[in-house]
């Protein structure tokens, strides 16, 4: 049987604006419900999440039927966790922290077998390959995956020229959090040196025929976002969803604030 076709690395590719939603609580029954709430994509958080690689694969398992793409952070890019995670199954990997372009040739590398890149040929006991199911895996894995790759510090932003030139990068995600920290804004990514930041760097990935991503848990910023043609939008976290509905029904009964999330 062949591999099932990556509609998210397709949609993003022809700016069809994708809606995504952060998993960070690494359990296999949240991502399970996240899936059939219809958003286009699920991050699966493999750096600020509570996960390592068998955690990750009963995701990946519990998303199976979704019609959500799983979307594996990974908890840094090195070309060990990357091999591990593809032949986990999963086809779209986020990387955080790419500062230069040598990074990200390193990392296109690591997506892909010999000749190519520098992937190392085991899927043929792994669950990639539907466990030696899937006819000529090898040869047409490259097709179906994507890799997208965090923009989130000043050194990134002013590398952004060149690493969009890197053939293999199928999308930049601006990191607000940390591109805030990084200008010197820790947690507040309201101020204006840093929105302009962001949105001059969602024009030029977006001009430059990339896809752009980016999360906040604010709507008017998503908002402005995906109008400046940001096609890979996450718009909230598994677990900041479950805390605000749950203080919220507290509050109503017992009274008292309810806290919100913040904006980013």
């Amino acid at each position: 049987m062949p591999a099932s076709p990556n509609h998210f690395k397709s949609a993003i590719q022809q700016g069809k604006a994708q809606i995504g939603l952060w998993l960070d609580m690494g359990e296999a029954i949240t991502a399970e419900i996240a899936g059939t709430a219809g958003f286009d994509w699920l991050v699966i958080d493999g750096e600020h999440g509570p996960n390592d690689l068998r955690s990750i694969i009963d995701q990946l398992r519990a998303l199976a039927t979704s019609t959500a793409e799983p979307v594996v952070r990974v908890p840094t890019g090195e070309s060990w966790i990357i091999k591990q995670l593809l032949d986990a199954g999963a086809r779209t990997l986020l990387i955080p922290m790419v500062d230069t372009v040598a990074q990200a040739e390193a990392l296109v590398a690591a997506m892909h077998y010999p000749p190519r890149g520098i992937r190392g040929m085991g899927a043929v006991v792994a669950r990639a390959s539907g466990f030696n199911t899937i006819e000529n895996y090898a040869e047409t894995a490259s097709d179906g995956l994507c890799l997208l790759v965090q923009a989130e510090t000043k050194a990134a932003l002013s590398n952004l020229d060149d690493i969009l030139k890197v053939k293999g990068i199928d999308g930049v995600f601006i990191g607000p959090a940390d591109l805030a920290a990084d200008m010197g804004y820790l947690g507040k990514i309201d101020e204006v040196e840093v929105q302009q930041a962001i949105e001059g760097a969602i024009t030029k990935i977006v001009a430059a025929g990339k896809a752009a991503g980016i999360l906040t848990f604010n709507e008017a910023y998503n908002r402005r976002y995906l109008e400046l043609g940001a096609t890979f939008v996450a718009v909230g976290a598994d677990v900041t969803e479950f805390s605000s509905a749950i203080r919220a029904l507290c509050a109503r009964y017992k009274g008292g604030d309810v806290k919100k999330s913040s904006s980013y």
